[in-house]
């Protein structure tokens, strides 16, 4: 008798043998294991790595948000020939600065080489770029940035006639592209460019990240001018996190504490309402990150929804959630809040008419569907982020019973002028329908005492 599993082992050591081992297919497999990957490098999960390729679920989620219109800075969109009109006019500017500073192109390429290693550890993707042409396009790009943002500035006039200031729809552009995720270079790049193009003996001049917020300025993201003073000695891993982290209170810019309870996500502000809670804006110099909840008050400060803060927010989460350095999600919690706060084009009215948000941005219902897909796909613990205990704190207070059921009968019957016109009506009816039933008992009693 043989023995099933001994027979088993010998079938399947005959279909070993039977088969035929390709050696160009084995050598091509060894080649594959030795290779390091290229579109998510090793390095990606360094903390020096700061520049990514977007994530495919948000793409889907939110589109083009994360492309670059105009211009292309840094490799991933490098070569793009709908890009190439701003290119051509990257070359003009470093001839401006070459110019003016008397620098000489072997001055810059040889002031960047010695950043190369390190410029290649900062992205995600294997850079497909001999030394050569990264260092060129390294020059090219930071000059061309620190040149636009010294003319914005009025530091260095532009040329007469120049197309990229004289046409009013180029500049907005640039103030989105320069914050997109995956079109940026590393921002010790450009401080050494602006440093080493500084004219000595030429007037004090700002420091980089006072030019750069400077110039976002002249965006939906305007601050006033002694709130942007307080931020010249800011750094980054690149622009999109500098203006990131311009935005970050220095007393949330600290690991957040675990909270000992779980944390539970809040209603949309319909059913907050109907549970007599109120938003109502917050100080006009704090940023809108700046969240707080005391007494059945939300205090919001007003953010200004356009094309551009729609493109900041996107790609500021989308950096919170790919760069591993990052442990204080703050944008990321704050789209999570205002998609909890969001289900409808009635919660952005409301909001609307409150001042927590200056819609110029579409319909409410555009806003709402923004809203809703910024924070689709968007992993936050909500345990270990900033808004823990306001979550907390919102959710117990709407768990309340007695000012629920007190605030619901306001909000149903007190919430607008007609519905207090018709619970006026209505009271009035019963008070009137009560008096002719008491008086017409009282007769119907009165007569029947007579006849007695």
């Amino acid at each position: 008798m043989v023995n099933n599993s001994t027979k088993g082992e010998a079938n399947n050591h005959v279909l070993i043998d039977m088969y035929t081992i390709d050696e160009e297919k084995l050598a091509s497999m060894h080649l594959k294991i030795s290779e390091d990957p290229k579109l998510l490098s090793k390095a990606a999960g360094k903390s020096s790595c700061c520049i990514f390729r977007v994530p495919q679920g948000l793409i889907d989620a939110n589109g083009k948000a994360y492309q670059p219109h105009i211009v292309s800075i840094g490799p991933y969109h490098r070569g793009q020939k709908r890009l190439n009109m701003i290119e051509e006019h990257k070359w003009r500017y470093l001839g401006s600065l070459i110019s003016r500073t008397k620098l000489s192109l072997e001055d810059l390429l040889k002031a960047i080489a010695p950043l190369e290693i390190e410029t290649r550890e900062c992205y995600s993707e294997t850079i497909p770029l001999d030394t050569h042409d990264l260092i060129e396009m390294l020059v090219l790009d930071g000059c061309f940035i620190v040149e636009l943002f010294r003319k914005v500035a009025q530091l260095v006039p532009f040329e007469l006639d120049d197309p990229l200031v004289n046409m009013a729809w180029i500049l907005p552009f640039f103030y989105r592209d320069f914050l997109k995720l995956e079109n940026q270079i590393p921002y010790f790049v450009l401080q050494r460019l602006f440093e080493l193009s500084n004219v000595p003996g030429e007037k004090s001049t700002p420091t980089l990240s006072c030019l750069a917020m400077e110039f976002f300025n002249n965006s939906s993201l305007f601050r006033p001018e002694e709130v942007l003073a307080q931020q010249c000695d800011l750094e980054g891993k690149h622009l999109l996190d500098l203006v990131r982290s311009s935005f970050i209170p220095s007393d949330l810019q600290t690991q957040p504490r675990r909270v000992i309870t779980p944390t539970h996500v809040i209603h949309c502000v319909s059913k907050l309402r109907r549970a007599g809670i109120k938003i109502t804006p917050g100080k006009k110099d704090d940023t809108f990150l700046h969240v707080t909840f005391k007494h059945g008050l939300i205090q919001m400060p007003t953010i200004t929804m356009d094309d551009f803060m729609s493109s900041f927010l996107l790609n500021c989460v989308a950096f919170e959630q790919c760069y591993s350095g990052c442990n204080s999600k703050q944008f990321t919690t704050y789209v999570t809040l205002l998609d909890c706060l969001i289900n409808t084009f009635r919660d952005v009215e409301y909001l609307c008419d409150r001042n927590i948000i200056e819609n110029h941005f579409g319909t409410e219902g555009e806003v709402a569907s923004f809203i809703n897909n910024a924070g689709r796909d968007v992993a936050v613990d909500l345990d270990w982020c900033y808004l823990s205990n306001l979550f907390n704190e919102v959710h117990q207070y709407y768990g309340s019973s007695w000012h629920v059921q007190w605030a619901s009968f306001k909000y149903t019957y007190f919430d607008t002028p007609w519905s207090f016109i018709s619970a006026l009506a209505a009271f009035v009816l019963l008070v009137l329908t009560v008096s002719q039933t008491y008086f017409a008992a009282y007769q119907y009693y009165d007569q029947l005492n007579n006849k007695g």
